[in-house]
């Protein structure tokens, strides 16, 4: 057992008590957390040298020979903590095996730290985490900054004890000021989201309609080529799967053009911009087509990919649209039978023309995918999470205030049909049990049922802003009851890819 730091044992012998797996040794101090009853935690430090401790804020005092501060778990605080801890700073993760936790309450990544933990996903074979992961859409519903998501996911993976590396998500972005609002905030993983751009009509056209179109809407200027040139270049191509080749049928690259051509510019463009004002070794690119109307065939996947190297865009995870249904909130929905095939052909286009990691989004609640997924893509996946997390927090309202619940409840019932414009769902409000057989803590049974679940999932906007305050009080006051909540949540997410990680980066 390593010797206890002289800070820290300054500070026991003046009743000074860590929180258990909070310690933590920087340039010329130490540092810990400690309960404060009046707000959870606070930030405590200690040195010999009062100038090592000029990052942190708050009120300091001699004892001994050495300077020991506290201060607040606040904005101030968790910048000084990625300056003095480097695995706390958002990095690129490269090919490793990673998961995405979405907090739109940022409570959460205790309980996500804990589930890694429990499931053995640490490491350099582990799972590499993405704490702070939000969307432009979640933080102008959830009036949060960028900033203000990083900060909440570093204070809680110091909290909980984390010393690997972390990353940080700007999740569905779709012009250059979301990119540069994230790279000011410190976020190092950059989700561009082109689906405004991607013609899923392209599916249906034939015939003189496909020649018309192949002509027409692919922006040719901006994808440096032209209908000739692409023809020229990729008619003949093929891509060895291994166990099949891949070659583009009569249509399919005409067809494929037209219904990617246009999300590839704006890819290519966003992609320009962020490696004009940050290098690979600040941030890295996941390209994701999944928020769109038909699947993606694996001959348009392959022209995603080509295209993409062809434009000088690097990426490290790819979102296809799959087939079946990601839905939120839920299991998957359609035929498990063709997703493995499906899975398996991506997988298979992902490693012939990459490597890169096939990304699965609106992955929480999957139990049936993730297998699936490890058989296909063995590490070479990413998975990212959203609302299963304030799901979870509902859950706990439920066994402490059910009348929160209830009320949270009543309000999306409300809001259903403004929140889910921008959502696919199957689950509606009709279909919500009626709450009034559901008294005290019976309500419990609404976060079982679809679409209940659903309901509460697409209108946690509208729930926060009324109810953000109350809600986020009843958590602050039973911490440990809502980190044991999510560690259970998040071991059926993440056990499924332990055996199959890849660690390490590109």
């Amino acid at each position: 057992m390593e010797p206890r730091p002289a800070a820290l044992d300054v500070a026991l012998r003046h009743g000074r008590q860590p929180l258990a797996n909070t310690t933590r040794q920087a340039e010329g101090l130490t540092l810990w957390a400690e309960r404060d009853p009046a707000h959870g935690w606070r930030l405590a430090a200690a040195a010999s040298d009062p100038a090592h401790l000029t990052p942190l804020v708050g009120t300091a005092e001699r004892v001994d020979d050495h300077v020991v501060l506290r201060g607040p778990a606040d904005p101030a605080n968790a910048a000084a903590l990625r300056a003095l801890l480097p695995n706390l700073r958002p990095a690129p993760l490269g090919l490793a095996t990673s998961a995405g936790f979405g907090d739109r309450l940022g409570l959460g990544t205790p309980g996500h730290v804990d589930a890694l933990f429990a499931v053995g996903a640490v490491g350099a074979d582990g799972i590499a985490p993405i704490f702070a992961q939000q969307s432009v859409r979640e933080n102008t519903r959830t009036g949060r900054t960028p900033r203000e998501v990083l900060d909440d996911a570093t204070l809680g993976a110091f909290l909980a004890g984390w010393s690997d590396p972390v990353g940080a998500d700007a999740d569905h972005l779709k012009s250059e000021v979301d990119v540069d609002a994230h790279l000011e905030a410190g976020f190092s993983f950059f989700t561009i989201d082109p689906g405004d751009h991607v013609v899923s009509e392209a599916d249906a056209l034939d015939g003189a309609a496909l020649a018309e179109a192949f002509e027409q809407r692919p922006p040719w200027a901006a994808l440096d080529s032209d209908p000739a040139d692409l023809l020229r270049r990729l008619s003949g191509t093929t891509v060895d799967l291994g166990d099949r080749p891949l070659r583009f049928a009569p249509g399919e690259l005409e067809r494929a053009a037209v219904k990617y051509g246009g999300a590839l510019a704006h890819v290519a463009r966003l992609a320009r911009h962020l490696r004009g004002q940050a290098g690979p070794e600040r941030a890295e690119l996941e390209v994701s087509v999944d928020e769109t109307e038909t699947p993606t065939t694996l001959a348009e996947h392959a022209y995603l990919a080509i295209e993409l190297r062809r434009l000088g865009v690097d990426w490290v995870s790819l979102a296809p649209r799959f087939v079946g249904a990601f839905e939120k909130g839920v299991d998957y929905i359609g035929d498990l039978g063709a997703l493995a095939h499906d899975l398996d052909g991506h997988a298979r286009v992902a490693a012939a023309l990459g490597p890169y990691k096939l990304s699965l989004h609106s992955g929480s609640d999957k139990f049936a995918v993730y297998p699936i997924a490890v058989a296909a893509a063995g590490g070479l996946v990413h998975l990212k999470t959203a609302g299963t997390s304030y799901l979870e927090a509902l859950r706990v309202a439920g066994r402490h205030d059910p009348e929160l619940l209830h009320a949270v409840m009543r309000l999306g019932l409300e809001r259903f049909a403004e929140d889910v414009k921008s959502y696919h769902i199957s689950g509606r409000p009709e279909g919500v049990p009626d709450l009034a057989a559901l008294p005290g803590t019976a309500a419990l049974a609404l976060l079982e049922q679809t679409d209940a679940r659903q309901v509460l999932h697409v209108t946690f906007g509208s729930a926060l802003r009324r109810y953000g305050e109350p809600l986020k009080a009843l958590l602050r006051a039973h911490p440990d009851d809502y980190r044991a909540a999510l560690r259970r949540h998040f071991e059926r997410h993440l056990a499924p890819f332990v055996g199959a990680a890849k660690g390490g980066a590109t």
